[in-house]
């Protein structure tokens, strides 16, 4: 699984991209301070049996029912199997483990989640880590999704008003964009001679913008690669009757055509030299400009919906296949594409928070070894946070993510000293002291950009 044509036929039916697709130069950090501080800084205490018992229920038994799928593959069955490796993978993730090295010692003195202590030689789990199957690790990813959108949708809490009027016309509100990865540490395999610093590869992620969970995921070992590369996938995972949300990079007419005839709608920006005819004006106002035109050429010819709006002094111009604006209203083709931020939020996460800028191998296997693992932890996360978030009765977006997962460790604290016993209880009481509950500043209450467009499309009717 080194990219993204695994999605059939499609790859066939999709236009080039155009002329003006160059790749941009990466704009990816290589931190080099980050991994000298990971490799230095002694792991995290384990989780506190309740975060570990939440780890295990959810993950552990997907990877037994992997166990056949391993045996189908051909392998035999050793120490470091399946349901040990991903408990060793996300260990080294959640407990931010700095080398190898040392995760063979806690796996040896302490055992790791569902694992218990075994011995095995460092040299024998680097080995395993570069040639184990990652495609196992991303079936239990696979399987792991669906189950965390249906705890999701069983739960009740607000949503931000664009996303509540959408879910109820949208079968999904989608955002679709990629991300490279950063660099692979020199000094590890066949990395050691080379004199360059190559970087990991690219992920592509489908995120479900009203849970913040990925429906898919994808890797691609060219870190050059351009987006484009993503739509055969895409298209494929695309469930009719959806929106989806996408940047200036994935745009190309023909497959607009295909997304269109697929049954999604879709909202994006527009590029400043667009060029177009215009067919009808729907609406005109010194601060939105809302038409239909014609894009493209030839086989790509089709009519589009333009809406411009005026915002802090500048026009910004959008498109969508939705070609009634009593369906798709302007002020909610805007607002929607501005939750398209939702994917760069979870892109923050798994890098920065979850220490995806940090690789332990040189292997393109276990580079996508610890990619899975950490979406698989992201996945938890994000259903930790928004049963805290039901507890408050609050939307998600009012709540900081960063903040539940740094406060685990005030609840394994509160935990030990019989303070506490159920972590969705505890983070919910002290979400304010622990600034779970994002603070407002000082110059709000500021209506929310949300407000600030239906008054400004209220006021130029």
């Amino acid at each position: 699984m080194n990219g993204l044509g695994y999605a059939g036929g499609m790859s066939e039916t999709v236009s080039p991209p155009p002329a003006d697709a160059a790749k941009k130069p990466s704009s990816v950090r290589h931190t080099r301070a980050i991994q000298r501080d990971r490799s230095k800084r002694p792991p995290v205490s384990p989780p506190d049996p309740q975060v570990e018992a939440r780890l295990t229920d959810l993950i552990h038994p997907l990877t037994l029912r992997q166990v056949a799928q391993y045996h189908d593959l051909g392998l035999r069955e050793r120490v470091l199997s399946l349901p040990v490796m991903v408990a060793l993978v996300l260990s080294m993730i959640w407990r931010q483990v700095g080398s190898v090295t040392t995760l063979t010692h806690l796996l040896h003195h302490e055992g790791l989640l569902w694992t218990a202590p075994v011995r095995v030689s460092q040299q024998a789990l680097s080995l395993r880590l570069r040639v184990f199957p990652a495609d196992l690790f991303r079936q239990v990813l696979d399987d792991l999704l669906p189950q965390m959108q249906g705890r999701w949708q069983a739960r009740q809490r607000p949503l931000p008003p664009e996303l509540a009027w959408a879910r109820d016309r949208f079968t999904a509100v989608l955002a679709a964009d990629g991300s490279t990865l950063d660099a692979l540490l020199r000094k590890v395999g066949l990395l050691r001679d080379r004199e360059d610093t190559p970087l990991a590869g690219r992920m592509t992620a489908l995120l479900d913008v009203c849970s913040r969970l990925p429906r898919r995921l994808w890797y691609e070992a060219d870190a050059q690669a351009h987006d484009q590369r993503a739509w055969p996938a895409l298209l494929a995972a695309l469930p009719a009757g959806a929106l989806l949300l996408f940047d200036l990079g994935y745009t190309n007419f023909g497959v607009f055509l295909q997304v269109t005839r697929a049954q999604v709608t879709f909202v994006t920006r527009a590029k400043s030299n667009l060029a177009h005819e215009v067919v009808r004006t729907l609406r005109r106002s010194s601060h939105v400009h809302d038409a239909l035109v014609w894009i493209g050429r030839g086989a790509d010819r089709q009519q589009i919906r333009l809406i411009s709006v005026l915002h802090n002094g500048t026009w910004q111009r959008y498109l969508t296949n939705e070609l009634d604006p009593q369906v798709l209203p302007p002020e909610y083709a805007v607002a929607l594409y501005y939750q398209r931020w939702r994917i760069e939020d979870g892109y923050a996460v798994v890098k920065r928070l979850l220490g995806l800028a940090y690789f332990w191998v040189g292997s393109a296997n276990g580079v996508q070894l610890q990619l899975w693992a950490t979406w698989l932890l992201y996945a938890v996360l994000v259903d930790l946070t928004d049963a805290v978030a039901e507890e408050l009765n609050q939307p998600f977006a009012a709540l900081s993510l960063e903040m539940v997962y740094r406060s685990l460790y005030f609840f394994t604290t509160a935990y030990q000293r019989g303070e506490a016993s159920d972590v969705v209880q505890y983070l919910a009481a002290e979400a304010r002291d622990l600034g779970i509950i994002k603070r407002q500043r000082k110059r709000d209450p500021t209506p929310s950009r949300f407000d600030q467009l239906r008054l400004t499309f209220a006021s130029t009717a």
